[in-house]
């Protein structure tokens, strides 16, 4: 066994691996609202792209998932040339590390971010410069600019606070940073603009996206990125072969064509969490205001309480009732707060009596 781990990279044997956020084991019914998906199913056109392709899966898919490009490109108003899809927008960060990351080629992130950027640099043996949040979640331009790293993950809107970059502050780090600039978009469809604007003038800006949030195919691992045709055709060769399967592919572009379900999803989990925003400061807690689908929030004792024990009190009180939030508790900035995600109106109604419960009888 010793030599079988000697043959090990070096990088490899210490290299910590990505930890999601808990799931739910067989039919356990939970209020999930852990892991930022929708609670809502995909459009119901799905169903029927997936049926009329299960005849073919003896078949490989379209290697470079053309329609698929196409569909997405015609929503951007942009060229296919300008996009490539993934199994999933993981899959699209993982090939940026892949083409721009190594041991002389720093990647930078803010922290805290998305843990998984740290995992992929560790991955391509990187160096990691980690630009810290000020206090409310402020960045200072100088500080990006200061990373000199050749790859840098930004995600906007933010995870985990939720708080949405202006376009102004995104072109700014673009023409005054050097390298690589990947807008980690995940969310963006529940924020109030998106950076697609910004390629024509930007030409080492990378866009990502998922299908996995506001088109509710998380189950089935869709993303894609968007950027200036010679940065695509450099993620293009380092792209794993069939790496999009053939539902997966049929299923997005029925979601995509779908716009009237697409906006009806999204209207009613933004009226919701605007509406759970209002409840948790009724509270008195500091609950920041979101972009996303998602609420970074602050618990608060009746007496006034706040910190790490308070927020890890609520999360097992919560998890005993069979709701699932998310907790962060190695940060300063997140330690006394609790993530809790967008769900249906009668799973937040649920949260709410669920909460009015521990500060009775905290």
């Amino acid at each position: 066994m010793s030599s079988t781990v000697s043959r090990v990279l070096p990088h490899i044997q210490v290299h910590s691996g990505y930890v999601p956020g808990e799931q739910p084991l067989g039919n356990q019914e939970v209020i999930k609202l852990n892991t930022n998906e929708n609670p809502y199913p995909p459009s119901p056109h799905v169903v029927d792209a997936i049926n009329d392709e299960i005849s073919k899966l003896r078949l490989y898919p379209n290697a470079t998932s053309l329609q698929l490009r196409e569909v997405i490109a015609d929503l951007h108003d942009l060229e296919p040339n300008q996009v490539l899809v993934g199994n999933g927008s993981d899959d699209v960060l993982n090939l940026c590390a892949r083409c721009f990351a190594d041991h002389d080629h720093p990647v930078g992130i803010t922290s805290p971010s998305y843990s998984l950027y740290s995992v992929i640099a560790s991955l391509q043996h990187a160096p990691l410069v980690e630009v810290p949040f000020e206090d409310e979640f402020r960045l200072e331009l100088s500080d990006l600019f200061a990373s000199e790293a050749n790859l840098f993950f930004l995600t906007t809107p933010n995870a985990p606070s939720g708080t949405v970059f202006a376009n102004d502050f995104l072109s700014a780090f673009h023409d005054g940073f050097p390298g690589i600039v990947v807008a980690d978009e995940a969310y963006a469809d529940f924020a109030p603009h998106n950076a697609v604007g910004l390629l024509a003038a930007c030409p080492r800006l990378i866009i990502t996206r998922t299908l996995s949030k506001s088109y509710g195919l998380a189950g089935l691992r869709v993303g894609y990125a968007l950027g200036n045709p010679r940065l695509i055709e450099v993620l293009n060769k380092a792209r794993e072969v069939y790496n999009v399967d053939r539902l997966a592919q049929a299923a997005a572009i029925a979601s995509i064509l779908d716009q009237s379900y697409f906006r009806e999803t999204i209207g009613k989990i933004k009226a919701t969490r605007e509406k759970t925003l209002d409840d948790l400061r009724c509270r008195k807690w500091k609950t920041y205001k979101s972009a996303s689908n998602f609420l970074l929030t602050e618990p608060r004792t009746m007496s006034g309480e706040v910190g790490i024990e308070v927020a890890e009190n609520l999360f097992f009180h919560l998890k005993q009732n069979n709701i699932l939030v998310r907790h962060f508790p190695n940060h300063p900035l997140t330690s006394s707060f609790l993530r809790i995600s967008i769900g249906r109106e009668d799973e937040m109604i649920m949260l709410k009596e669920t909460l009015n419960k521990w500060t009775t009888h905290e």
